[in-house]
């Protein structure tokens, strides 16, 4: 990958892969099915632990939310990372799905995924482009503001 590899990029962008988060019920970070990674969906849990809960448009405002969304990105790199053993095995990001707890009168849930999509740009290139859904809805778990779940395909 030009520009070095992706964790490389991600070192210049101040960031480091964490670790696995745990499950919260019964499911596994990320799964492997011939070329393709599906990850669960990703909280924006730093060290464990949610740092800021509520609803995007009320409590949260759309600028935490998109930078939350980047944290879930990352967690959903390090899932990916946890099954195929190397990012630079990564060949394209298929998907990404965002889920935003949202206000009732809050519309902005693609600005607010933008985090993800952008941090996966940054990571991969041309390789971060993908599909993508950005998805109200009324509570997530833990009350997180966001969740971000992808699908990529892996060289062998």
């Amino acid at each position: 990958m030009a520009g070095g590899t992706v964790e490389g990029r991600l070192a210049g962008l101040g960031l480091t892969l964490p670790a696995v988060a745990a499950p919260l019920a019964s499911y596994v970070p990320a799964l492997r099915t011939g070329s393709y990674v599906y990850t669960s969906g990703q909280l924006p849990l730093v060290e464990g632990k949610l740092g800021v809960t509520g609803k995007v448009g009320a409590e949260v405002t759309p600028e935490e939310a998109k930078d939350l969304a980047r944290v879930c990105a990352l967690n959903a790199l390090a899932a990916v990372k946890s099954v195929v053993g190397d990012l630079d095995r990564i060949v394209r990001v298929v998907k990404v799905v965002g889920f935003v707890a949202s206000a009732p009168d809050f519309t902005g849930q693609p600005g607010v995924i933008n985090g993800a999509s952008e941090l996966l740009g940054e990571a991969l290139g041309d390789a971060g482009v993908h599909a993508r859904s950005a998805v109200g809805v009324a509570v997530l778990p833990l009350d997180a503001p966001v969740e971000v779940e992808i699908q990529v395909e892996v060289a062998d």
